[in-house]
């Protein structure tokens, strides 16, 4: 790393960090704007809403922008060093475009490895937060332990052979019934548990209480019944599992959403694309850092009339471009039959796309 290098690194780093701490300042400030009914409702002392609250809502917006101002970043300052003829003399001087570009993506690379464990560790922790604060008092569900679904009954596997049912399940009580339990091997039933109700209990170790239990097992012919008043259970899910919480997936660390997504496929649940999405999100957020970061280089990089507004402008209008496609790729996954790991991956394989035209045609 030459002198030249570092003050790339330090002129990138200063100008990102810089635009990301005013633009959380102007997000925080329009946030207590429009949730200040909110915060009296909720009762909420000062010191509780700024450190359960904004110190949850500050990590979750720098996330959610942070690929954009790292484009906005590059071009600012790069715009500039063009403006000041400073690209033209390191080009001058010998310096191949290829080796100009080092000092850009090695920063990209820490700010992606940066983003990557945040989005992974960092910022789950924080949305738990967050959205138990939207869930409660801004969209007004005050039973936050809600429903399972809006149909009555919850269907889903248990394993490879295991079948389970529940209705009329509520995540506040962490009770429902009936319940039944179905296994079946070469396509026929060996195995059939009915009970009137379905209640966790952790007293002893965490497990399900049945009640009325009726089990029916089956061998060719041969079917053997028996009854029970109470039954202790252990299954492969808990009450978590079951509640339905419209920010599941945003507030389940990288690790817990993997295992999450594991278990959900083995049960058969079938509306876990949004899950997917969030999985596949995670890892390719941090390689849109690097993406970007060339392509606001290379748009940047040479000297214009208009200076950084024309930069800055064309830069706006590819960033818009980006978020549109990824919204549209996330809903096409979500709500139809798009390929979550393709829709995730598809902006950044456009854009990928796009840097390779921008390198090939950049001045040298």
């Amino acid at each position: 790393m030459k002198k030249i290098d570092w003050y790339i690194i330090s002129k990138f780093l200063k100008t990102f960090f810089f635009s990301i701490f005013l633009f959380t300042i102007i997000s925080v400030v329009i946030d207590v704007g429009e949730k200040t009914d909110n915060f009296v409702q909720s009762g909420w002392s000062l010191y509780k809403i700024i450190t359960d609250y904004y110190f949850s809502f500050i990590p979750h917006i720098i996330a959610l922008l942070f690929p954009l101002f790292v484009f906005i970043a590059v071009i600012f300052f790069t715009s500039k060093m063009a403006g000041r003829s400073e690209i033209v003399a390191i080009l001058a001087s010998g310096t191949s475009f290829r080796r100009f570009l080092r000092p850009y993506m090695v920063t990209g690379i820490a700010l992606a490895l940066l983003l990557g464990f945040a989005a992974s560790f960092v910022v789950p922790k924080a949305e738990v937060k967050r959205t138990y604060f939207e869930d409660v008092y801004v969209h007004g569900n005050s039973n936050y332990a809600k429903l399972t679904k809006k149909d009555p009954l919850l269907y889903f596997k248990l394993d490879s052979f295991s079948y389970a049912g529940i209705r009329n399940f509520n995540a506040e009580t962490k009770s429902g019934g009936p319940f039944f339990v179905n296994r079946i091997k070469n396509n026929e039933l060996v195995y059939n548990l009915r009970a009137s109700t379905i209640r966790w209990d952790t007293a002893g170790g965490p497990h399900w209480n049945l009640s009325q239990v009726v089990e029916r097992t089956i061998n060719g012919m041969k079917e053997t019944v028996t009854s029970s008043n109470d039954k202790k259970v252990s299954f492969n899910f808990d009450p978590s599992n079951l509640k339905n919480d419209d920010y599941a997936e945003v507030k389940m660390t990288t690790p817990e959403l993997k295992s999450y997504i594991k278990q959900e496929q083995l049960r058969g649940s079938e509306d876990i694309n949004t899950f997917k999405i969030e999985y596949y999100r995670r890892f390719t957020t941090p390689f849109s850092v690097l993406i970007l970061t060339m392509i606001g280089v290379i748009l940047s990089s040479r000297k214009v009339r208009g200076g950084s507004g024309a930069h800055l402008a064309l830069g706006f209008v590819m960033a818009a471009t980006f978020i549109v496609m990824d919204r549209f790729s996330t809903i096409f996954s979500t709500k139809g039959n798009f390929t979550p790991m393709l829709a995730a991956w598809l902006p950044n394989f456009v854009f990928t796309l796009v840097a390779i035209y921008l390198y090939r045609k950049a001045p040298k």
